[in-house]
């Protein structure tokens, strides 16, 4: 292979076939725009999977990065450095947690998460405190651990045996949990918005029941901030519009616009059982992903950029809902922010993936949440002019897959 012709046909014989990428390779990114090697433009409503909440190759990230290359890369857990405790400064001055475990994503998070609810319940003396709930659908990562606690077979079931002591319970039931729930529960884990099952936003009174059933059975509320934190729902976390107060947050994507980090935030007491030797990373917190984050976390924690966040949310809704007048493809648009979810109507059910195809023909990148939801996960600073831009171009790609699911004559 000459090094200087990679083409898409090279992961196929190179790679580790766990994905399907698109057939072509974006290869320069601008704020909402991508180009791919053959020039073509698209309007990124994809984000990385919510992780480019500032777009591509913003220059805050850009010069964070720079700067922050030319000082110091990486030491080891054996030392800290300066950026890392910035960081996390900057992380429970803004949120109630007091202690921050940084690793290098979202599901190291988690790990870390469900780690600490059992080591908790030990160091109490409860050994035989080891229960989780987690909930149907739900995504929590791809450790074994997070796996197990994600509520989708279809992830897990080829790896078994599984780690034990996990139930899973339907979203939104607070009567489920109530019947689960008991004195040997360790910990109960929610996304408020389950992002990867289908962009469904948990009730209130469910997430307030969940911290009332928790205290009263002296289990871990954990919440997995991971897709929905960082502004991404037009709060800084999506807790903080719910009146519900977690024991342990967990995030990643969004925080570090695209640079690979994750965090488990909780309270001094809970934190005090990782005592050294007890759980560790070797690049996490590292002083290069740590500078990125803090620049990234500052430019979004600030009331023009989440009011930002709820002003494109509405104009994407009232946008999305027009086209839906006239091809009635979607039969709700859900989520919150710029987090959501297009439920197909069950005329086209299975198809969110032929959609989304479509659109990256017509140079638009969307995601999907299942095969039933067209996912929509975009800067949280995308100028108007690129939604606009992202409409017409979805509004080619719906007129065509309309056309190629009717009926032939």
């Amino acid at each position: 292979m000459n090094e200087t012709n990679i083409q898409r046909s090279n992961f196929d014989s190179l790679m580790v076939p766990a994905y399907s990428p698109a057939e072509f390779i974006p290869v320069r990114g601008e704020g909402s725009n991508l180009w791919d090697q053959a020039g073509k433009h698209y309007i990124d409503l994809a984000g990385g999977i919510a992780v480019n909440a500032l777009g591509h190759a913003h220059p805050v990230a850009v010069q964070a990065l720079q700067e922050q290359g030319n000082l110091l890369w990486h030491l080891g857990n054996g030392y800290t450095n300066e950026p890392v405790l910035r960081l996390a400064k900057q992380l429970t001055a803004s949120t109630f947690a007091d202690k921050v475990f940084f690793c290098n994503s979202g599901a190291e998070a988690n790990e870390a998460a469900l780690k600490l609810a059992r080591k908790v319940a030990r160091d109490n003396g409860q050994p035989g405190k080891t229960g989780i709930i987690a909930f149907n659908n739900a995504f929590h990562g791809r450790t074994l651990f997070t796996v197990s606690a994600g509520g989708q077979p279809k992830y897990s079931e080829d790896f078994a045996p599984l780690p034990k002591g996990i139930e899973h319970v339907p979203y939104n039931d607070l009567a489920a949990v109530a019947d689960q729930i008991s004195d040997e529960t360790c910990a109960v884990i929610v996304e408020p918005i389950q992002g990867e099952g289908g962009v469904l936003p948990a009730d209130a009174d469910f997430l307030q029941g969940l911290r009332a059933l928790c205290d009263k059975h002296k289990a871990l509320l954990i919440f997995d901030e991971v897709q929905t934190g960082v502004g991404r729902t037009g709060d800084l976390y999506a807790y903080m519009s719910y009146g519900v107060v977690p024991d342990v947050l967990t995030t990643a994507k969004a925080l570090g616009g695209g640079f690979p980090i994750g965090a488990m935030l909780t309270t001094d007491a809970l934190a005090a059982s990782m005592s050294p030797g007890t759980h560790g990373t070797t690049y996490g917190g590292n002083p290069l992903a740590s500078a990125v984050a803090g620049a990234v976390f500052k430019f979004i924690n600030t009331p023009d950029v989440l009011e930002g966040v709820r002003e494109r949310n509405r104009y994407f809704v009232e946008g999305i809902s027009r086209l839906n007048e006239k091809f009635a493809v979607f039969t709700e648009i859900r989520g919150a922010g710029l987090l959501l979810g297009c439920q197909m109507n069950s005329r086209f059910s299975g198809k969110a993936k032929q959609l989304t195809t479509l659109a990256s023909e017509e140079g638009l990148l969307l995601l999907i949440a299942g095969p039933n939801v067209v996912r929509l996960t975009p800067s949280l600073i995308i100028p108007f002019a690129h939604i606009d831009e992202g409409l017409q171009r979805l509004e080619r790609a719906m007129t065509r897959f309309v056309a190629s699911q009717a009926p032939q004559s």
